[in-house]
């Protein structure tokens, strides 16, 4: 059964939520990353190819690197309980705000003066989010996933796993920022999603096997995420790190909501084109942040 998005207190109650867990998602992100960069200084490794054990005991004893997990997890809890008030296609884009203050933080922990290209990228990225969540929220519908969707976005799930798992671990060696982002971005798409679901089902009171299958994916999902986040920490500055997660994380999302779940299926002609062109301004930002960043590239062993 369909609802269309006409936005109730509760709904509403969900976006300064998603903003709230933005801000911690951005604070955590800068942690992460100071903690990670401290932790290759000490070892004298880089983990751009990936966390080795020593790496990871490094960094359970870093106060930052736990100080920005913590704030991480409380992010994503600010997250769920958003995702329970309103629909995945409004929430999950909101993550953008993140962005802006991840830049402001980062420079002010560095000292890197932030070039014009890369304001100007994160303009893009910030403009074509916002454009998008405007549109969904005039078109977009809340709807129940069915059993046979469910199945459709696990097995779409798999296959994306299968895939940036064989990537890892063909490119380790060959450490790209970008590479890393795109993979997080994308693994967490799938887990606001799975979120979303899992959530919903739990009200609806379906604890059966699909249920739980998507709890475990869900799961598996934010660890892949997690490491993938933790390369990219190591070959890139926190603000394209958060560019990513806050850009192709909720594309992904949506995309997953329109195409599968049909939440934009009366949509207009016109809002088709703009999903379009904002979704892909907002890449567009992500790339000029890759390319014209200058921490991009700058291995964390260089920094004593």
């Amino acid at each position: 059964m369909e609802s269309t998005l006409a936005f109730s207190g509760l709904q509403l109650l969900g976006i300064p939520i998603a903003l709230a867990g933005a801000v911690l998602m951005s604070i955590g992100t800068q942690y992460q990353s100071i903690g990670l960069n401290k932790v290759e200084r000490i070892t004298r490794k880089s983990a751009s190819s990936g966390l080795s054990g020593a790496h990871l005991g490094q960094l359970l004893r870093r106060p930052s690197w736990l100080f920005g997990t913590g704030a991480l997890g409380l992010a994503v809890g600010l997250q769920m309980v958003a995702l329970a008030l309103s629909p995945l296609i409004v929430v999950q884009p909101l993550g953008v705000v993140a962005l802006v203050v991840t830049a402001v933080l980062n420079a002010k922990f560095t000292g890197v003066v932030i070039p014009k290209r890369v304001r100007v990228a994160i303009s893009f990225c910030v403009l074509g989010i916002f454009v998008f969540v405007a549109t969904a929220a005039m078109t977009a519908h809340d709807v129940q996933v069915s059993e046979m969707q469910l199945i459709i976005i696990l097995v779409i799930f798999a296959v994306v796993v299968a895939s940036l798992v064989s990537a890892f671990i063909a490119l380790r060696h060959r450490p790209n920022a970008l590479l890393y982002i795109v993979g997080a971005g994308i693994l967490y798409g799938f887990v606001a999603t799975f979120a979303k679901t899992v959530i919903s089902r739990i009200q609806q009171g379906e604890f059966g096997f699909l249920t739980w299958l998507a709890l475990g994916a869900l799961i598996l999902g934010a660890v892949l995420g997690m490491i993938y986040v933790q390369n990219a920490h190591s070959s890139g500055p926190p603000d394209l790190v958060i560019a990513g997660l806050t850009v192709i994380d909720p594309i992904v999302a949506v995309l997953i909501g329109i195409i599968v779940l049909g939440e934009a299926q009366h949509a207009p002609i016109w809002a088709a084109l703009i999903f379009s062109i904002s979704g892909l301004i907002a890449m567009l930002g992500v790339f000029g942040i890759a390319k014209f960043h200058p921490q991009v590239g700058k291995d964390a062993l260089q920094d004593d």
